[in-house]
């Protein structure tokens, strides 16, 4: 017959409670305890409640602790040996970290670095101490989480911190011994999500302005598109609205009397058919190239502006490639030519010599990415601009103003974009930049000074503008205040 002691409460002799039930609830030790697993203390087969609910029960070498339906449950303040973990944590769940913390043992922790990197502080190291973090918004590769171990300890036996940078990541590191430390024994990339019926994709900066998404590039990288829309009219939410901006090119340098202020970067623009924003006026949509999306990658290229009479360089998204802004040339006193691109660089000239201006939208593209620069009978020609050509010098020999640019709300606001560049005088006024990062030419210089000396200035930082031009044997500063403007891209979609 199986023996059996029926008991609410089991008490030490100090009379503080070792195990204790009320109603369905059992409480193994008090405040303060320790409660440990070891070896037979009681043998017997059973402790059950008054009630004939089992407290502690044994079969065979399985030691079952409360009964169906019961809530075994440590005393407030108690601690546990012995037991061990299985390898799992507890995951909050109720707190999502955004910033800075230090993680505790026995814990999991969703990251969201969407806002930016930070950083998961480990405890102290003791064998078996265990912690996760898993990216909480697929964002660890554009802002990492570091992963840092308490003062000299170790993460898989070097001193230092780990950087998590993979999308999807997630990270199980358990602290062994003071010579490895930290190691991780579980790293996964969590890829899996429900899809969405509109784009999702990555890459560059984003923001959203009503129900699109925006990714602005203003350098090299990389647009992923992780799946396609589903949703009506398909394909059409999958043709994106896209801006490619050139480099605008450097304008004529010194030395020189005049020289030509450089051509904008080339600016190529589509609106998608589901989109709603305000292009500007050379919107491809209809007749221009539309980019219809897949799931891969899309190299992005951005255009660095021309140095002083230098080209710009081209901006690239799938097949759509915008020329870099052609560079200002001078014809005194050695000839330099000006320079074919997106928009053409204008001419410096002083008689006897003449010289041609640079042609826009070159090569050619529907619609045009950019207008010819201006040449001058005497004096310096503006550059082209997106959508105006430049202007010639005019009496007494001022610069001649750089071209246009286009104006466009792609990214939410609208913003002008390559503008020309403005021509030098050597003893009046410099032509202005034309609106969209134009770069202003000089006024006066050192062989007939001016009253109001001014510099060239460069063409605008991710505008794709033309570089302002100098001359004037040098007195309008160094070359590199001719240089053109960096380009920039734009990818904007339906996301919601």
């Amino acid at each position: 017959m199986t023996s059996k002691i029926k008991v609410d409460n089991i008490a030490d002799q100090d009379d503080n409670n070792i195990i204790n039930e009320s109603g369905d609830v059992i409480t193994v030790g008090a405040a303060g305890d320790t409660v440990a697993v070891a070896g037979n203390i009681v043998k017997s087969n059973a402790y059950q409640a008054s009630d004939g609910g089992s407290i502690i029960s044994q079969s065979g070498t399985t030691i079952t602790i409360g009964a169906s339906g019961d809530t075994v449950s440590l005393a407030s303040g108690a601690s546990q040996s012995g037991f061990g973990r299985s390898g799992s944590v507890d995951w909050q769940t109720g707190s999502i970290k955004t910033a800075t913390f230090t993680a505790a043992s026995g814990e999991g922790y969703f990251c969201n670095t969407s806002g930016g990197a930070f950083t998961v502080n480990l405890p102290a190291g003791s064998a078996g101490a265990i912690v996760s973090v898993s990216d909480y918004t697929r964002s660890f590769n554009s802002n990492n989480l570091t992963i840092s171990p308490n003062g000299s300890e170790k993460v898989g036996g070097i001193a230092g911190d780990v950087a998590l940078s993979v999308n999807g990541q997630a990270a199980t590191f358990v602290y062994v011994d003071g010579t490895e430390g930290w190691i991780n024994v579980q790293n996964a990339e969590d890829t899996e999500t429900g899809l969405s019926p509109f784009i999702t994709a990555t890459g560059g900066t984003i923001t959203t302005s009503g129900d699109y998404k925006i990714h602005t590039f203003t350098g090299p990288g990389t647009f992923t598109v992780c799946n396609v829309s589903t949703t009506s009219p398909a394909p059409g939410n999958n043709t994106v609205s896209y801006m490619v901006v050139a480099g605008g090119g450097g304008g004529g340098a010194p030395p020189g009397l005049y020289g030509g202020g450089g051509g904008a970067g080339g600016f190529r623009e589509y609106k998608g058919p589901t989109d709603s924003y305000t292009a500007s006026p050379l919107d491809g949509n209809p007749g221009g190239t539309a980019v219809t999306v897949t799931a891969q990658a899309y190299p992005i290229t951005v255009g660095g502006g021309g140095s002083g009479q230098g080209a710009g360089n081209n901006s690239i998204f799938s097949s759509i490639t915008s020329a870099g802004g052609g560079r200002g040339g001078r014809n005194y006193p050695s000839p330099f030519t000006a320079g074919n691109g997106g928009s053409g660089g204008g001419m410096g000239t002083f008689p006897p010599n003449s010289g041609s201006a640079g042609s826009g939208n070159t090569p050619p593209v529907s619609p045009p990415q950019g207008q010819p620069g201006a040449a001058s009978t005497v004096g310096a020609g503006g550059g082209g601009g997106a959508t105006a050509a430049g202007s010639a010098a005019s009496p007494p020999i001022n610069g001649g103003p750089g071209g246009a640019g286009a104006t466009t709300s792609i990214t939410g606001s609208p913003t002008a974009y390559a503008g020309g560049g403005g021509g030098s005088s050597w003893k009046a006024t410099g032509g202005t930049g034309g609106t969209g990062g134009g770069g202003n030419g000089n006024t006066g210089g050192a062989c007939v000074p001016s009253p109001s000396f001014s510099p060239q200035t460069a063409g605008g930082t991710n505008t794709g503008g033309g570089g302002g031009s100098g001359g004037a044997d040098g007195g309008s500063g160094p070359s590199s205040n001719s240089a053109g403007g960096s380009g920039i891209v734009v990818i904007r979609y339906k996301f919601q």
